[in-house]
């Protein structure tokens, strides 16, 4: 049976290629800066992009990847557009859960704009109770998989506005964060560049509204900086004082 073949402290999925640097990117890194190990798993390729091709966009993926500083970066194609809850998807994240064997899991929220966001919500947090069941068998590289359940799962916010269960000070990371996003060039906005046709993300307003949200959240809990994340069950607190010292 396969233990662990590269255990990591966070694992981070996304419906698409730039879910993850948009909404949780300077975490992502402080965790990183703090000598934690972070994993990231894009469940579709993002094929289904008005900007980009397949090509560029595997290729964006990895140069973010690089800037962020990941242990590593997976790839699933379970279909931008057509992601479907099923015994077969649910075991394809159930593998890379147990393959990176992860304390926390960061993921879509339940409450998105986007269809697929919403669907990789639920899948990713049902794999991560199924894999703790160890008659739940899947297999990796030939070798049967441990069980394996991360300790913490939480949503990172996306388009709509949700209030978050706790906010993370990025105050240190968060330009630095904006590496990771920009690698995605076909996707945002960069001076003397335009974008045709038009999206959402392409405008010169989006990067500056990511801006703006990360100014309030860090204004909610008095720093610059700060991302929201919603918990999906009561923190422990072993010790009050390292929690709330």
């Amino acid at each position: 049976m396969q233990t662990s073949t590269s255990d990591v402290y966070a694992l981070a999925f996304g419906a698409h290629p730039d879910d993850v640097e948009l909404s949780c990117g300077a975490t992502l890194l402080k965790i990183i800066r703090e000598g934690g190990r972070v994993a990231v798993c894009d469940l579709t390729r993002g094929e289904m992009g008005t900007l980009g091709t397949d090509e560029t966009r595997a290729q964006e993926a990895a140069a973010a990847a690089k800037a962020m500083g990941y242990t590593e970066r997976v790839t699933l194609d379970l279909g931008d557009g057509r992601i479907e809850y099923s015994g077969e998807s649910l075991d394809e994240v159930i593998r890379v859960i147990r393959r990176f064997r992860p304390t926390v899991v960061f993921c879509n929220p339940a409450d998105e704009r986007h269809p697929d966001h919403v669907k990789a919500s639920r899948l990713v947090r049902d794999a991560a109770y199924y894999a703790g069941l160890k008659k739940r068998m899947t297999t990796w590289q030939g070798e049967v998989q441990a069980p394996h359940r991360p300790r913490h799962l939480f949503h990172y916010l996306q388009y709509i506005h949700l209030e978050p269960s706790f906010i993370v000070d990025t105050s240190d990371t968060f330009e630095a964060s904006r590496e990771g996003v920009l690698a995605f060039r076909t996707q945002f906005y960069r001076e003397g560049e335009t974008r045709h046709p038009e999206t959402l993300i392409s405008r010169p307003e989006f990067l500056t509204g990511l801006e703006a949200r990360a100014r309030y959240f860090g204004e909610q809990i008095g720093v610059l900086y700060g991302e929201g994340f919603i918990k999906t069950a009561p923190l422990a607190i072993q010790k009050f004082s390292t929690s709330f010292g």
